[in-house]
């Protein structure tokens, strides 16, 4: 059988109001469907509000991947440029890394050379000119070279969902808020919604973009869509992210750094990450911003950044990642020939703008994007959670 085609102008639900939602339904109602959007509690409220907000291709596998990923960068810059003014959300800024020691080295350059080969932005840096693009950057004396890839930056991801949902708003897609969807039934001719105040509705085709919440939601539309565990502690979807209070630095751009990653995030904050703390990442228990490892993050700030000593954190959040259960994005219907629609991705602030355009395509045309080609929840639908084995903790801040 094949999927169901959409009326002239057909009547769509998104479940989720992060990025991967209103860049859907944005996307869905400049194309003229009838777009009605659920949240449960509020706009940003679940995974979109707890990212790094790195947009980027950085050691994303397979090749597949990568490609997807590189397409979402070059969304951002397109969409950037398609406003009347320069974006108040996406900074192209560049990225900086280096290694800590020859091991490190190696793997770096390993990675550079890959990503030479598939033609994406880099190239490598000496100290004296790092600092000519960050003027207060402490570089260790032994590092010789930096990696740098111009082309990657950083999202403001509330900026960013306004900007995507104010602009499905102006084509007429509307909110429901708060409105928990409680039950999804497919049916011949449509799709009928339960939710929780006990009413029920209906709609012609319905997008799930429930980040990690997307095993349940899935569910309730008879599919077992297996995510990775959001509630163990220091799990590969559960890290760390501190935000600090303003600081007298000169930093525009994103630093990987062995021991800390950085970004911007307006007004002189910074948003900070330690990879190697997110093993004691706790949802039910989260850091106190007078704690360790605040302490922690705060020295390695201070030892990366001059202007940065006798900064505090003004939250130190545990973020966690909507990560299917083999790491890769799902982009697809549940089942080939049904009404539902589901995206899930920890990559979702770099892949945002451009899943949800192609989400739109392919259920207002029929014609699905090659880049989605093997990213479909087939390959997952129906298997027990515990068969793609232990996923492991992203080394890098941009997989979050």
């Amino acid at each position: 059988m094949t999927a169901p085609a959409a009326p002239a102008q057909p009547r769509i639900a998104v479940i989720g109001g992060g990025v991967l939602g209103a860049a859907t339904a944005r996307a869905l109602a400049v194309r003229g469907a009838s777009v009605t959007l659920y949240e449960r509690t509020a706009l940003a409220a679940g995974t979109t509000g707890t990212s790094f907000a790195w947009v980027n291709s950085h050691a994303k596998k397979p090749l597949s991947y990568h490609d997807l990923n590189a397409a979402g960068l070059a969304e951002h810059h397109a969409l950037g440029k398609a406003g009347a003014s320069a974006p108040d959300w996406f900074f192209p800024s560049g990225n900086l890394e280096w290694a800590a020691d020859e091991a490190g080295e190696g793997r770096l350059a390993a990675a550079f050379a890959e990503l030479e080969d598939r033609r994406y932005p880099c190239c490598w840096l000496e100290p004296d000119r790092a600092r000519a693009l960050v003027p207060d950057l402490r570089i260790p004396q032994q590092v010789r070279r930096i990696a740098y890839f111009p082309e990657e930056g950083y999202v403001l991801p509330l900026p960013l969902l306004a900007r995507l949902w104010g602009e499905a708003r102006d084509h007429g897609a509307e909110l429901r808020c708060p409105a928990e969807v409680t039950g999804i039934e497919e049916r011949a001719c449509d799709v009928r919604l339960e939710l929780a105040d006990g009413t029920r509705e209906s709609a012609d085709l319905v997008v799930t973009a429930t980040g990690r919440w997307s095993a349940r939601t899935a569910a309730m539309a008879g599919v077992s869509l297996p995510m990775a565990d959001t509630t163990e502690p220091g799990s590969a979807a559960v890290g760390l992210l501190g935000y600090t209070t303003p600081t007298a630095t000169r930093l525009d751009a994103v630093l990987t750094t062995p021991r800390l990653n950085v970004r911007p995030d307006g007004g002189g904050r910074l948003v900070v990450q330690g990879l190697d703390l997110d093993v004691d990442a706790d949802p039910a228990a989260p850091p106190p911003v007078d704690g360790r490892h605040a302490a922690q993050l705060l020295d390695r700030l201070a030892a990366l950044l001059h202007g940065t000593q006798g900064a505090g954190l003004e939250s130190l959040r545990v973020g966690r990642r909507a990560l299917p259960a083999d790491g890769l994005t799902v982009a697809g219907r549940l089942r080939p020939d049904g009404r539902v629609y589901a995206l899930a991705t920890h990559s979702g602030i770099t892949l945002g703008p451009l899943l949800g355009r192609l989400a739109a395509q392919e259920l207002l045309t029929g014609e699905r994007d090659p880049l989605l080609g093997e990213f479909g929840p087939g390959r997952l639908t129906g298997a027990a959670p515990d068969s793609f084995g232990k996923l492991e903790r992203p080394r890098f801040a941009g997989q979050q």
